[in-house]
């Protein structure tokens, strides 16, 4: 028996310079930064970090889009099936730097125990969780360069075997002093921001009246792009766009590349690291939207990453 085909019903944006999946392909760093608190509200946002505010209002979009969350109601009615599954290498290191130095300055007793949890790992996933009433499993990926797609991944998974009936995808990264100090990247276009995305069975979301946006297709891990890209391509045909992992621009000895379309996202909303891949899989859909494409393929990491991974996503044509 085949596996569940699952589906991108649903994005969310907080990013600089962006407002709809489209303009991820011609957002320019150097935006002005996103305001949580104007977006969604202050209400809840006190004691949360930025990169959990900053989730919020990309998860709270992602979820509205695909009609399980409403503008008078914020609490999930299919929540008890709903996973989150976010990913972030950087996103809470200023708290945790910040506790770290409290801590040593002053010991455990001038720590705040309001702004201790943001020192979590998993403090973005639970935070979403938590406001939008998502009761299925809570998974938080800090998988360096290939967290955006492994996150896509691992959100499809817990669909295809059951654990859940949809997940909502979050990456995120911020920018500020010490991920600055710690990453090298001061003076760079880093990304202050996060992108959502819901995941689901084409027919769960047509039963509640929505429209899949583009589809899952096959996923990999490899030691090298050309290994990734061969697995994902083995007709040496079947792409439209190539979102290529970020700065790389080497050509592959892959015949299926050979003049096919490339965008490297970081070059328009800067360095994403955990945030790449969701961002990419955001970016393809609002490729598809009013194209002619039809097929993209996704990749992280590169030849000097640990590891890359790879992702096809297609459009969705039929409206039935």
């Amino acid at each position: 028996m085949s596996a569940p085909s699952v589906h991108v019903t649903g994005i969310g944006l907080a990013l600089p310079g962006v407002t709809r999946a489209a303009d991820l392909l011609r957002a320019a760093p150097g935006a002005d930064a996103v305001s949580p608190a104007e977006r969604i509200g202050r209400k809840g946002l006190r004691y949360k970090d930025r990169a959990t505010q900053l989730a919020l209002a990309a998860a709270r979009d992602a979820l509205r889009e695909a009609r399980l969350i409403t503008e008078e109601s914020e609490s999930c009615a299919l929540g008890a099936s709903t996973a989150v599954v976010a990913s972030s290498n950087l996103g809470n290191l200023d708290t945790v730097c910040r506790t770290a130095a409290e801590i040593a300055e002053q010991s455990v007793d001038g720590i705040s125990p309001m702004g201790l949890p943001n020192a979590s790992s998993n403090v973005v996933a639970s935070s979403v969780a938590i406001r939008f009433a998502l009761r299925g499993p809570n998974l938080m990926l800090c998988n360096g360069v290939t967290s955006g797609l492994d996150a896509v991944r691992w959100g499809a998974s817990l669909i295809a075997s059951g654990r859940a009936a949809r997940t909502v995808v979050i990456g995120v990264e911020t920018r500020n002093e010490v991920t600055d100090a710690l990453t090298g990247h001061a003076g760079r276009d880093v990304l202050d921001g996060a992108v959502a995305v819901v995941l689901e069975r084409a027919e769960d979301a047509r039963r509640r009246g929505v429209v899949p946006l583009a589809e899952l297709g096959a996923y990999t891990r490899g030691g090298s792009v050309a290994e990734c890209v061969a697995a994902l391509l083995p007709d040496d045909t079947g792409a439209d766009v190539w979102f290529t992992p970020q700065g790389f621009d080497a050509e592959l000895p892959v015949p299926a590349t050979h003049g096919l379309a490339r965008h490297d996202l970081s070059r328009n909303i800067g360095h994403a690291s955990g945030a790449l891949g969701v961002a990419q899989c955001a970016a393809a859909v609002g490729g598809f939207a009013g194209n002619d494409l039809g097929v993209a393929l996704l990749t992280n990491g590169d030849d000097g990453s640990d590891a890359v991974a790879g992702l096809v996503l297609r459009a969705v044509r039929d409206a039935a």
